[in-house]
């Protein structure tokens, strides 16, 4: 996925980084992400949501609220509304480069922040929330301690997640006086809740709050045992797939014409983790699979194997050619199973000339129905036919080209 660093004025002139992580191809549409309390843009969870989007043609702008990550700015003079307005500023951007955000995504208080920023950025269809407050007063636990001191001294420095962060009154008094409730009644987007049972951070009470405010179009889903910050792999890209199939239904995704030559559009393969295997595969706008290597092959098991699609895409196209033989003949056919494996094995063992080895696909075929011995064979026969079956026993030809 394709990552531009820029930088925006935010909300007191202050310059706010980000990242916009692109398509490979065209944009169909762009979602703006905010960060948890003094979390950053580059958390796993956002890294991993932006690169699902993307492979659905979503662009996605993650920035850093003032004062925190590369943003310029001090944070100890920021409040929950200049979050707000940083928000809207990175809207503001996105809508001058002719890329309008259809959806917010806000994590933790990120969540709350994008729940009452919707009243001020029209073009959002849709809204995801993940471990968001119902009340942003919610936070201040992190530093109740300190709470004393900051309403007599204006300010204190608190240590939040090993960092040492400085707490103004006025973001104490802004959150204490902020009501999410009627900007939730008032959404006008559809809205999806994500959540974890199990949070020790914001409470799964949070999340009932915020959908019973809610008018539909909404939706609950939960993230099991995921922790606050949704630091495993796999709950990052269970969220990610959740996301990336409920837009869908909401944000309008009009994929351009597939290139000449390429009727059924285009297969596109993209690295979901640097440090494995796993890949995101995406087959247009609405198709998506994972593939992935076995653990003992230093991989995560999260998705079939390469060769394991390949198999799957010979069984597939068995199956489909068998029945559309049997519908045209109106033969009593009521169910068709394949069993697909692959082996390397030596060429001479396969009754093929060669020393070396060659691929082997042994397919067991069974066919269920009140049919005649001969009809039987003729099916078998008939499977020998299917497309993928020739192309994997013909001469495929392949051609590479580096894009730049």
């Amino acid at each position: 996925m394709p990552t531009e660093r820029i930088t925006f004025a935010g909300h007191d002139g202050n310059q706010l980084a980000a990242r916009l992580d692109l398509p490979d191809g065209p944009v169909l549409a762009t979602a703006l992400f905010a960060h948890c309390f003094t979390c950053s843009k580059d958390i796993p969870a956002a890294r991993r949501i932006a690169a699902r989007l993307t492979t659905m043609g979503i662009a996605v702008l993650r920035f850093d609220f003032t004062g925190l990550g590369h943003s310029g700015g001090e944070f100890a003079n920021t409040t929950f509304t200049s979050n707000i307005e940083d928000l809207l500023a990175a809207s503001h951007y996105l809508a001058g480069r002719n890329m309008a955000p259809a959806l917010l995504i806000g994590h933790s208080l990120g969540g709350a922040a994008v729940l009452r920023a919707r009243a001020g950025i029209p073009s959002v269809k849709a809204v995801v929330t993940l471990g968001a407050p119902a009340d942003p007063g919610h936070v201040a636990h992190h530093f109740e301690a300190a709470m004393t001191q900051i309403q007599q001294e204006g300010s204190a420095e608190v240590t939040l997640g090993g960092r040492p962060f400085r707490i103004g009154k006025a973001f104490v008094d802004d959150i204490s006086e902020t009501a999410l409730t009627p900007a939730i009644a008032d959404l006008k987007a559809a809205l999806l809740i994500l959540h974890a049972p199990r949070d020790e951070t914001v409470s799964i009470d949070n999340a009932s709050t915020i959908f019973l405010a809610a008018k539909h179009p909404k939706s609950f889903v939960t993230l099991d045992d995921a922790d606050h910050l949704i630091t495993r792999a796999s709950d990052a890209d269970y969220a990610a797939d959740v996301i990336s199939a409920w837009v869908s239904r909401y944000v309008t995704l009009n994929p351009p014409a597939p290139p000449p030559g390429a009727p059924e559009g285009v297969v596109r393969v993209t690295e979901a983790d640097p440090d494995g295997f796993q890949q995101d595969i995406q087959s247009g706008p609405r198709h998506h699979a994972v593939a992935d290597e076995p653990a003992s092959y230093g991989g995560t098991d999260r998705g079939m194997s390469p060769y394991g699609f390949v198999s799957s895409g010979l069984g597939a196209c068995t199956s489909m050619t068998i029945r559309m033989y049997a519908r045209r003949k109106k033969w009593p056919l009521t169910s068709v199973t394949v069993d697909v494996c692959h082996d390397k094995v030596h060429a001479q063992d396969a009754g093929l000339a060669g020393d070396g080895k060659v691929d082997q696909f042994r397919r067991k075929i069974r066919l269920e129905g009140p049919l005649d011995h001969e009809q039987r064979a003729r099916l078998l026969e008939i499977a020998d036919k299917c497309p993928v079956h020739r192309t994997l026993e013909g001469s495929a030809r392949i051609t590479t080209e580096l894009l730049t």
